[in-house]
């Protein structure tokens, strides 16, 4: 309480009996949340200094992406220390400051507000869990179709993982409600095989499937198509044109192992991907289907484009022009 410690699931109840945002607020983790508190509350007007422990903010993103990402948050006004660790946090002749290390050295921020944006666990006591012998393991520990150790006992949501989304919490649902309606029937195992996420920076960040990084460290031989926002008509009435898609496909076919997209409303577009993902769809069949114009979803089919024409058929181009240069004689 002297130091003005918030975690992210108590920030409404913490911030909502303000007036204004705080003047100085320090946001703890360089993650999706960090980032996207730290912005918010910039814009908001606080001035925001951001602390990551990693050498930069989104981590788990590729690094143009993480880079991208650094430059948005700077541009709204957070300051950014990578490579900073937290040490302790100090009250001190009325003040408040975190004592972070960075190259062996101690350095002393004063804030206001200090938001906590580490990472969330799941709240496993004092629902009787102890009581009915319910394993629990950072989370509660069920079997594919939700199951706890009573299989008329179901759990869902955050409190199971593994992803803490809102829309796989939604997905677990509605297994875990058929599973209990008809489990002694038919039981459906939960589909965990495409799972988009989205950052909602300005511009979003959105991804589903593998990303560059990712797919150097499986070992897959694949290649990246991108297109470019500044090529689309609708992001540059908008002026919206910064940023970008990248799909990942294995070599020489248009298969779908991953997408990023960032831009505005990069988690709407990011809908058709995991759509065509989920039912085995390639970017032929992207390119194939009409987009209205002039719309962001656009650039879903230009970058299906760019891979249909870096994937022509030399051969049978070259055919096709010896016919035509013959049928017009």
């Amino acid at each position: 309480e002297e130091t003005g410690y918030v975690t992210s699931d108590t920030l409404w109840d913490k911030f909502s009996e303000l007036d204004e945002a705080p003047k100085k607020l320090v946001v703890l983790g360089g993650g999706p949340i960090g980032s996207e508190l730290a912005q918010s509350f910039s814009r908001l007007g606080s001035n925001v200094t951001q602390i990551e422990m990693a050498e930069r903010i989104m981590i788990k993103e590729d690094l143009e992406v993480s880079t991208f990402a650094h430059q948005a948050l700077v541009e709204s006004g957070v300051n950014i220390l990578t490579s900073h660790q937290a040490l302790r946090c100090e009250a001190r002749d009325g003040k408040k400051y975190i004592v972070v290390k960075h190259n062996d050295s101690e350095i002393d921020i004063e804030y206001d507000e200090l938001l906590c944006a580490v990472g969330r666990s799941a709240r496993l006591t004092g629902y009787g869990l102890e009581d009915l012998g319910i394993e629990t393991d950072r989370t509660i520990v069920t079997n594919e179709y939700l199951e706890t150790l009573y299989p008329n006992i179901f759990a869902a949501g955050d409190i199971v993982g593994p992803y803490q989304f809102t829309h796989v919490a939604a997905h677990q649902g509605w297994y875990a409600a058929v599973n209990g309606l008809f489990g002694n029937l038919k039981k459906f195992k939960v589909d965990y095989r495409v799972i988009p996420w989205t950052t909602f920076i300005d511009p979003e960040v959105a991804r589903v499937g593998l990303n560059e990084q990712e797919a150097i460290d499986k070992g897959i031989d694949y290649e990246i198509t991108r297109f470019e926002f500044e090529e689309l008509d609708r992001a540059i009435t908008d002026s919206a044109a910064k940023g970008f898609i990248k799909v990942i496909t294995p070599k020489g076919k248009d298969k779908i192992l991953g997408v990023t997209i960032v831009s505005e409303h990069a988690g709407d577009l990011l809908a058709e991907f995991v759509l065509a993902m989920k039912h085995g769809l390639g970017l032929n069949k992207i390119l194939g289907t009409i987009h209205s114009y002039p719309t962001w979803a656009e650039g879903n089919k230009y970058v299906a484009g760019e891979w249909k024409r870096d994937h022509a058929p030399q051969r049978v181009l070259s055919w096709l022009e010896k016919y035509h240069t013959w049928r017009r004689g």
